[in-house]
């Protein structure tokens, strides 16, 4: 009776244990998954930072961080720098518009 008792504390332990670290590897790879046609996962951007960079030149900074983060969350990239650069991060970012036709990504 006793070897089972402390066979089932053990095995309870270990599964506690295994669950516990699991969630450890989880907080440390931040990845999002997309939902819909082209479901894939995308590494975790810091929208905020990247484009408080990016606008820190801006003769408008705030209009500049607005439509840099809405860009980021579409297309999960920032262009390094202040300015130019922004075919890198491909069609997503610079094709999106404004309502004028006018380019939305900073």
């Amino acid at each position: 009776m006793a070897s089972k008792l402390l066979f089932l504390f053990t095995f309870f332990l270990f599964c506690l244990l295994a669950h516990v670290s699991s969630d450890i590897d989880i907080e440390d790879h931040q990845i999002q998954v997309v939902n819909g046609a082209n479901r894939r996962l995308l590494a975790y951007v810091d929208c905020g930072g990247l484009c408080k960079v990016r606008c820190s030149r801006h003769s408008r900074p705030n209009l500049c961080n607005r439509a840099c983060g809405t860009c980021c969350m579409r297309c999960k990239c920032v262009p390094p720098g202040t300015y130019g650069n922004r075919e890198i991060c491909g069609k997503c970012y610079t094709d999106m518009t404004t309502h004028g036709n006018k380019t939305k990504c900073p």
